[in-house]
């Protein structure tokens, strides 16, 4: 039996098109389902529903042969045990720094205080502060993500950024890119070597759906 990780959500939907091109048809809606496990149109393959950040750990400790995840998750997650054959090319956005309009983001870069960054991508932001030699203290945060700047709890924040209209209505502007994001298929190394027959021609198909 083969195992693929998904989340629900943006991710999910524009997966669906992939997984049919594969030839891979839930059975059920998940969308309207309570249920975590679905079965699809070939015995072999069923499908679990998880938390987007839980995907890398599915697969990388074997509850999962395959999964698909953002970059910015994998960024964070940083396991060894996975193999990310090919990007998907969906669910893209950008990882951005913003602040309020009114902070001066650039002179606050160039002196000698330290930067107060809210973000729940800690891994991403102090590698792109560290490259850049600024000193920052972060606050881990896992939504609201715009609130801290205005309240104070924060300088600036780290997040990603699809339209910009979240942070336009909270009166921020993203200030610098860190990275582009978009989703991965990913595979547990130990399954592609005992399953290579069938995992293999899987990922070949993605490969096609996507080019």
């Amino acid at each position: 039996m083969i195992t693929i990780a998904l989340s629900k959500g943006r991710i999910f939907t524009e997966t669906l098109p992939i997984l049919e091109s594969a030839k891979i048809i839930c059975a059920d809606d998940p969308d309207s389902s309570r249920k975590l496990l679905f079965k699809t149109n070939d015995k072999n393959i069923q499908l679990i529903i998880v938390r987007a950040s839980d995907v890398p750990t599915y697969v990388e400790c074997g509850g999962a042969d395959i999964g698909i995840a953002g970059k910015d998750v994998l960024d964070e997650y940083q396991g060894v045990g996975i193999y990310q054959p090919l990007d998907l090319n969906i669910g893209k956005c950008k990882m951005m720094v913003a602040c309020k309009k009114d902070f001066n983001y650039k002179h606050a870069l160039n002196s000698n205080d330290r930067l107060k960054v809210a973000t729940k991508y800690t891994n991403a932001a102090s590698n792109f502060f560290a490259k850049k030699g600024i000193h920052i203290d972060l606050i881990k945060l896992y939504g609201s993500m715009e609130l801290a700047p205005i309240v104070g709890l924060a300088d600036i924040i780290v997040d990603l950024v699809s339209s910009g209209k979240t942070l336009e209505a909270n009166n921020l502007i993203p200030v610098e890119h860190i990275s582009d994001i978009s989703s991965r298929l990913i595979v547990n190394k130990a399954s592609l070597k005992l399953n290579n027959g069938i995992l293999k021609p899987m990922i070949q198909q993605f490969s096609q759906a996507v080019s």
